[in-house]
């Protein structure tokens, strides 16, 4: 009975945790590996699970999972050429998420997520932008898909902060995951 208690006080991750983690990073998975046609590419809606996940998930481990190895993962699987460029730019945007969503302003704090997901959003540009005019060996590259990066990194800032705040997700996590 002792070390069950010490072991619920620790800093292991649980199982159910870890569970979550890997449902986001399924869909993560998923959702890097296909995308919507729009001039010039496609639009890749996996920032939404990675922002929704990294405001929800209190450890870093966890977050970096779902944000790099996800992306990672799903450039494996379907499109090689960028796979350590979304390992890195997706899991630090995870953890600075993270970061800011549950030690910034306090736990689970709106203003912090809001801050996380606009700091996540400039590092998944940026990034994306200094790994595309690596791989490709030309800026120019990189300069034409700005645009959707942007885009991108917003509408996962945007929908990931709605789907965890307003549609309810973060008060399901912490009862059925918080206990």
């Amino acid at each position: 009975m002792t070390s069950n208690i010490a072991h619920q006080n620790s800093s292991s991750v649980s199982t159910s945790v870890l569970c979550v983690t890997a449902l986001f990073m399924a869909l993560n998975i998923m959702l890097s590996s296909f995308g919507l046609p729009v001039p010039g590419g496609h639009l890749y809606l996996n920032d939404i699970v990675i922002c929704t996940a990294a405001i929800l998930l209190d450890n870093y481990f966890c977050s970096f999972a779902v944000g790099g190895v996800g992306a990672f993962l799903g450039d494996l699987f379907f499109y090689p050429t960028p796979m350590f460029v979304s390992l890195v730019t997706h899991g630090i945007q995870a953890i600075v998420i993270t970061y800011c969503a549950n030690k910034l302003l306090g736990k689970r704090c709106f203003k912090g997520a809001l801050i996380g997901v606009i700091l996540g959003a400039i590092i998944m540009v940026v990034g994306y932008s200094l790994g595309r005019a690596f791989i490709y060996s030309t800026p120019h590259y990189a300069y034409i898909k700005l645009p959707y990066q942007i885009l991108q990194a917003c509408v996962g800032a945007f929908f990931g902060v709605m789907l965890t705040y307003k549609a309810g997700i973060l008060e399901a996590y912490d009862r059925y995951f918080r206990k």
